[in-house]
């Protein structure tokens, strides 16, 4: 009893070392490859229910030491034990060197895909009824406003141009409109505020300048509703934090005003609940705020809505596929990055934690996969622009941690692509960044 309580002990210290410096073969085959090192693939430990470890395959054989029969443990130090292809299937303790992250590093699920020709975040980015990307504006590291607009196709992984935009502008809204044409409204233009919008036309690849808004914003929102309107909510207009709202009517070309919301608000959230109302959460004026609200299309009204457990701003939200809300991240009050997170449920009205992200992070980015969860990317944790990625499961409520993404970034862009994946473009890393990754 004695000898298999330590033996068990063993084990789970060696396993304990093993998770530490090398990485499981999760949802893998036996022997599938598991690394960018083609030599490295999965091998079962003993005493487990069938769970894989990578590790190199070149070991011989005829070097490695049966493990004990009776128990399949390893007596050698830093071994451990594991079924091997080459031998017979029996079991063989395998040196913890073999199975090292530095010799088998992991196979990333983000791969680098062609640079964007200007440097740029705070951009916006749509998907083109042809499943093509459209990024447009931002500002570069010197910095400048940009005018320039790029194209990516998913078939070939390339960039090209497209007509530039009348104004520069970052901090500006893209809305691809129920006709497929994009909308870009406000927006900072080196030190202008704009009220300016412009639409771009997929089919001829131009701008034209549409009707102008009443208030010059930046930071605002922008919202299809189920009438293929556009509402356009708050935002910084030189200083002035805003609390109005506009319709841009596609068919017209034309804005009008709406009802005004109860508080000013930039850097908020807002989103089109399927029940067609416009859920408006946070954002930042002299100070950052909880308070919620809702926008009636039918009527042009708002009301107040329940307020969020933290004032938080320059967060993310996104309309989960059962219809409740899910806020994550953010900056407090303290100017500190949130980890938390949030459900909103229409039909209660209430909101309620779920479980808290590993990072707190905030200018970051929230895309609903076609499965249903939500993958987190990047953004900015207070001191440093964040490479690290993760996903909710919505029927759980846990959080993942992914992949890191090639490179660290905040402000950047997220497109759910049309084959399911997921395209990530510029933002910055103390300096502006040309480089787009996939997962």
């Amino acid at each position: 009893m004695f000898r298999s309580v330590i033996y068990c002990f063993v084990f789970v210290l060696i396993n304990i070392s093993v998770q530490i410096n090398s990485h499981i073969c999760d949802g893998s085959t036996r022997y599938q490859q598991c690394s960018i090192n083609a030599a490295c693939g999965c091998l079962y430990m003993a005493n487990t229910n069938h769970t894989s470890i990578c590790g190199s395959l070149e070991m011989s054989c005829s070097t490695l030491l049966p493990c004990d029969s009776s128990n399949n443990i390893c007596n050698e130090a830093n071994h451990i034990c594991v079924h091997h292809p080459r031998c017979e299937n029996h079991s063989v303790c395998y040196p913890m060197s073999m199975i090292d992250r530095q010799l088998c590093p992991p196979l990333t699920k983000w791969i680098n895909t062609g640079n964007i020709t200007d440097a740029r975040y705070m951009h916006k980015a749509s998907i083109l009824p042809d499943g093509k990307v459209l990024i447009v504006g931002g500002i570069n590291s010197h910095p400048l406003a940009l005018k320039t607009a790029e194209i990516y196709d998913p078939s070939t992984g390339i960039w090209s141009g497209t007509q530039n935009m009348t104004y520069a502008r970052f901090g500006h809204t893209s809305s691809v409109l129920t006709n497929g044409k994009i909308l870009v409204t406000g927006g900072n233009g080196n030190g202008y505020y704009q009220n300016t919008t412009e639409l771009y036309d997929p089919l001829t690849r131009t701008w034209k300048t549409t009707g102008s808004m009443s208030y010059t914003r930046f930071g605002h929102t922008a919202s299809i509703l189920p009438n293929g309107k556009v509402l356009v909510t708050g935002g910084d207009s030189h200083g002035h934090y805003l609390n109005s709202a506009e319709l841009y009517d596609p068919l017209t070309e034309t804005w009008t005003t709406t009802g005004n919301m109860k508080y000013s608000r930039y850097q908020h959230t807002a989103s089109v609940l399927t029940n067609g109302k416009v859920l408006v959460t946070g954002g930042c004026v002299n100070d950052y705020l909880n308070s919620t609200e809702l926008y009636d299309p039918s009527t042009g009204a708002w009301t107040v809505a329940a307020v969020m457990n933290n004032a938080l701003c320059s967060h993310t939200a996104s309309v989960l596929a059962n219809g409740k809300v899910l806020i994550t991240g953010g900056s407090s009050s303290r100017a500190i990055a949130l980890n938390s997170s949030a459900l909103y449920d229409p039909s209660t009205g209430n909101w309620t934690s779920t479980s808290n992200m590993i990072n707190g992070r905030h200018f970051h980015t929230a895309s609903l996969l076609p499965n249903g969860d939500v993958l987190i990317t990047g953004g900015y944790n207070g001191s440093n622009s964040l490479n690290t990625a993760e996903l909710y499961n919505p029927s759980t409520e846990t959080w993942t941690i992914m992949d890191v993404m090639n490179s660290a970034r905040s402000i950047h862009t997220a497109s759910v692509l049309k084959n399911g994946k997921i395209l990530i473009t510029g933002g910055t890393d103390n300096s502006a960044l040309n480089s787009a990754e996939l997962y």
